[in-house]
């Protein structure tokens, strides 16, 4: 049947709804994280003040609170939308591929960040390390891969947040990309990483709750699905009216879909582009505490896999199922390919499931994606000017409290630009589905050289050089060539088209690593770490308060210890000196650090094997169509999934951090009771 009409997605929220809910919930946010970030600030050791605490949580986070960050920073308005848009174009193997592209890779980096904690635990971004390791040149190589990086996370969160705000209320596009990063950045600004991660505890609890609701509205209360069974039979006729091509039997319950399958291969590389190239998650494995660093991966790659696999599966396929029913907001025509494209198939979903609080729930829970996810690109980027530009080329001697100002002073310039980049990218007409493919075609290169800057002693500068840039050329010109020859012509569409994407994405990254591998063999180095374990921090955060008097003593002792660390950098030496009190060791062994990356090592790869290999490929090639009963076990398993990782990302970071947060209170009680009787 050909999808020829297509009709306009109707809101169903005034542009007063939009309105309240960027400006209103994103300030009232803001002032909750303020009054937290005052708590801490005053009733325990931590201070924003401090360069340490404010762009690396005085690398004391524990490993529960991490998993929520990660899931939280992980989980963009592309994770919901194109989760939810996967299915209803490819069926059920659509939100299992995104899932997969995304979660073993957070898993694996779980070996990066032990490695981080074993050769290079006192830096604060991964440039630091390429700098210090291999020297200018190759620091300004991969800070424009992370500056890419940025731009394309940026505008992925603020096209897929803006589009759905814009589908559900009519609020204008433009304001909406302006208007949802101001909130992020107030708290940001005042609350440093530490906040962040806060942040993201509470988006994280609204997140599952909305997950949740839709999963038993759509399979338990709603009257126009409310069982599995209807659900099975409204995806079987949907397969007759709407067959996918290339699925067996055009069937929607089918992981043999040879568009789920190129979609999949397109999802694993733009993961491993937005993972590893991302500074985000190595500011998290900088700032969580060595103990918990491969543990925190784990459970983030364990409990993100369940978000976009439950609710992409959820209200994808019921936007498919319900098509047809008058409620639906493009009725009677299905969603055109643009509508589809922006990640509009979760809101006409939840539009029929719950009308306007369904409407309310998908704007409540993209604007927390967004916003969540922000605030970790803004803490990113800021530490990346801070360190890697200001300090590196501008002024080598700054201080702590300099570092902090120049935060400050960026976080604010970019969440303006993050409002421009979004409007130029709207004119261009690049929506979030362009986005996600692309994202693995410009950052692929990079990935294997940023990689074994921290985990191979053999890799050399004229490697890391050679494989980030000759495999940025060769992707592009696989990815002009691919779209040429696949689709005829080189355009916009195109280029985002999956086969485009996947043959840049692949050329990319395999042919970096075997430059990157191959050229480091030719004259291997023996780089002992000794220079990236001498990374320094600036200043003491956990002993550092807000009063001048405790900086200026951590200065002192500064001066007076500085000893000479010897630094390679590339085939040379140079000698730098390097503050010895505040060089920041490895707190644990390095066997016990080994230890850690052998698990995270043996874990990724059981987990890649499983959701990659023995779960879809059996179903792929033996052809096999969900009969009502497996389906049932499917949607079962989503959700024990979906609740298992509610418990990871929910409950055991308030577990964990129990006693501190009793200490918080009762100093603050206490000191409330003492002014209640001065007074």
């Amino acid at each position: 049947m050909s999808q020829i009409a297509v009709s306009e997605f109707k809101p169903l929220l005034d542009q007063s709804v939009g309105y309240g809910v960027v400006v209103g919930v994103g300030f009232f946010f803001a002032l909750v994280m303020l009054m937290i970030t005052a708590l801490q600030s005053n009733f325990s050791r931590f201070t924003p003040k401090s360069s340490e605490e404010f762009t690396s949580a005085s690398r004391s986070v524990k490993p529960g609170l991490v998993c929520c960050g990660i899931v939280s920073a992980w989980t963009w308005s592309a994770t919901l939308l194109q989760s939810s848009t996967a299915a209803y174009t490819f069926g059920v193997s659509g939100p299992w591929w995104y899932g997969a592209g995304g979660s073993i890779q957070v898993a694996m980096f779980g070996m990066v960040a032990a490695k981080v904690k074993m050769n290079a635990n006192g830096a604060h971004t991964f440039l630091e390390i390429v700098r210090v390791r291999f020297g200018t040149g190759a620091h300004i190589v991969l800070t424009l891969y992370a500056f890419v990086c940025i731009l394309v996370v940026c505008g992925s969160l603020l096209l897929g947040g803006a589009a759905t705000v814009n589908a559900l209320t009519g609020m204008n596009i433009l304001a909406a990309c302006f208007l949802l990063p101001i909130g992020i950045a107030v708290y940001v600004v005042f609350g440093g990483l530490r906040a962040t991660f806060i942040c993201d505890w509470t988006h994280t609890v609204i997140l599952f709750a909305i997950i949740y609701i839709f999963v038993f509205r759509a399979y338990g209360t709603s009257p126009e699905i409310g069982s599995v069974a209807r659900m099975y039979d409204l995806l079987t006729q949907a397969a007759v009216d709407n067959p996918v091509p290339g699925n067996m039997d055009g069937s929607y319950m089918t992981m043999k879909s040879n568009q789920g399958l190129v979609f999949g291969a397109a999802a694993l590389l733009s993961g491993f582009a937005g993972v590893f190239c991302d500074q985000g998650y190595w500011q998290r494995a900088i700032a969580s505490h060595p103990k918990g660093t491969t543990k925190a991966y784990m459970l983030g790659g364990l409990s993100w896999f369940a978000v976009p696999w439950a609710f992409g599966s959820c209200l994808g396929l019921s936007a498919r199922a319900l098509q047809t029913n008058p409620l639906f907001p493009t009725y009677p025509s299905p969603l055109s390919a643009e509508q589809a494209s922006a990640g509009l198939a979760a809101p006409a979903a939840a539009a029929v499931l719950m009308g306007k609080g369904g409407a309310v729930a998908i704007l409540l829970v993209v604007f927390m994606a967004v916003t969540s996810a922000a605030s970790s690109e803004l803490i990113a980027v800021s530490s990346i000017v801070s360190y890697d530009v200001y300090r590196t080329y501008w002024r080598p001697q700054a201080t702590g409290a300099e570092i902090v100002k120049v935060s400050h002073y960026f976080i604010c310039i970019w969440a303006v630009w993050m409002g421009c980049w979004a409007t130029i990218l709207n004119k261009a007409n690049i929506d979030l589905g362009w986005l996600y493919y692309v994202q693995g075609v410009v950052l692929s290169p990079a990935v294997i050289p940023v990689v074994l800057t921290v985990w191979w002693s053999g890799l050399t500068r004229a490697g890391l050089l050679c494989g980030s840039i000759i495999g940025a050329f060769l992707g592009m010109l696989a990815w002009m060539i691919g779209c040429w020859k696949i689709y005829g012509a080189i355009n916009i569409t195109n280029l985002a088209l999956p086969y485009s994407a996947v043959c840049s994405g692949l050329t990319g990254l395999l042919f970096s690593g075997i430059i990157t591998v191959g050229v480091s063999l030719m004259k291997p180095e023996k780089y002992d770490f000794a220079g990236t374990r001498a990374i320094s921090v600036l200043d003491n955060a956990s002993e550092s308060r807000n009063d001048d008097k405790d900086s200026a003593s951590v200065e002192g002792s500064v001066t007076k210890d500085e000893e000479k660390a010897e630094i390679h950098d590339g085939d040379a030496k140079r000698l730098t000196h390097v503050p010895a009190v505040l060089t920041a060791e490895p707190p644990l062994g390095l066997d016990e650090l080994r230890r850690s990356f052998n698990r995270a090592a043996w874990y990724s790869s059981i987990m890649s094997a499983v959701v990659i290999v023995i779960v879809p490929f059996p179903m792929f090639f033996s052809h096999y169509v969900f009969s009502e009963r497996f389906y049932t076990f499917w949607v079962a398993c989503s959700i024990i999934w979906i609740f298992l990782s509610g418990t990871f990302s929910v409950i055991l970071p308030v577990w964990e951090s129990r006693r501190e947060m009793l200490d918080i209170l009762k100093k603050a009680f206490g000191t409330i009771v003492a002014l209640v009787r001065k007074e």
